[in-house]
């Protein structure tokens, strides 16, 4: 019979995470600062139309359009998909690095908002299930039940806010976190190049169980080399704003390929 993970303390592994970039940094809570509860911005629908508005008028601004020729749901999948991203690099990020999937809920985030970028999020203190090397299949295999589990507990009820307030359909949404932690998986590689293949092993995993399965297919197309890459079966809508083109990982860009070929 399987052991269940040792609870730790987290803060080590996602201070160690932090190293791969902003959307892997989770700051300590503080009472001072300016922080806003993050469960509040989910179940205030007029604060998540503000940030969604807000995007919506940075897309513009760099289409050279008005604000109103960018969708509302094209705004809104932009602003999940980054969301998205820091809910889930950190999480990755301390299973790789530091050999603990952090156990953060909604209630134990805070945000503060930003002009443009990731958003300054801090976190109280919290445990986590420390996992090991992932050196081995069955390290593997426990540690990706345990992630697969606290991303969809974490990113699920963001997803849910977001589909019910901007009409995103869950294909869409699910999508955007399989492609948020896709990329957390490619910039751990250049971070860490020396974790590059638990990262991707890890990532694959979590892709094809729970929450997430049937969002993608994650490889690795010269075995050779630790990097992975997802083709995912949906898009995030962001082709929809002038000038912005299709992103590398997207349903559509296949879709035309395909034709062309």
């Amino acid at each position: 019979m399987t052991r269940p993970p040792a609870l730790v303390s987290a803060a080590a592994a996602l201070a160690q995470a932090s190293a791969a970039g902003p959307y892997f940094t989770i700051q300590p809570w503080s009472s001072p600062g300016g922080w806003r509860p993050f469960g509040a911005l989910l179940s205030d629908p007029v604060v998540l139309s503000d940030r969604v508005g807000h995007a919506r008028a940075l897309l513009a601004r760099r289409a050279r359009i008005a604000p109103g020729d960018v969708e509302e749901r094209v705004a809104a999948s932009t602003v999940f998909l980054g969301l998205a991203s820091q809910l889930v690099s950190p999480l990755l990020g301390a299973a790789v690095i530091g050999g603990i999937v952090p156990g953060l809920t909604v209630a134990d985030l805070w945000w503060r908002p930003v002009e443009s970028g990731p958003w300054p999020l801090a976190a109280r203190p919290a445990g986590g299930a420390r996992l090991g090397q992932l050196g081995s299949d069955r390290e593997l295999r426990e540690a990706a039940v345990v992630l697969s589990e606290r991303v969809h507990s974490l990113a699920g009820p963001v997803a849910a806010a977001f589909g019910a307030v901007f009409r995103l359909s869950q294909q869409v949404l699910r999508g955007n976190v399989a492609s948020a932690l896709s990329g957390a998986s490619s910039m751990l590689a250049v971070a860490f190049p020396q974790r590059a293949g638990a990262a991707g092993r890890l990532a694959a995993q979590v892709l094809a169980m729970g929450w997430l399965r049937g969002t993608g297919q994650f490889v690795q197309p010269d075995p050779a080399q630790p990097r992975w890459f997802l083709a995912r079966r949906s898009c995030c809508l962001l082709y929809r704003v002038p000038g912005t083109g299709m992103c590398g990982d997207c349903v559509l860009r296949r879709r035309t390929e395909g034709k062309a070929g």
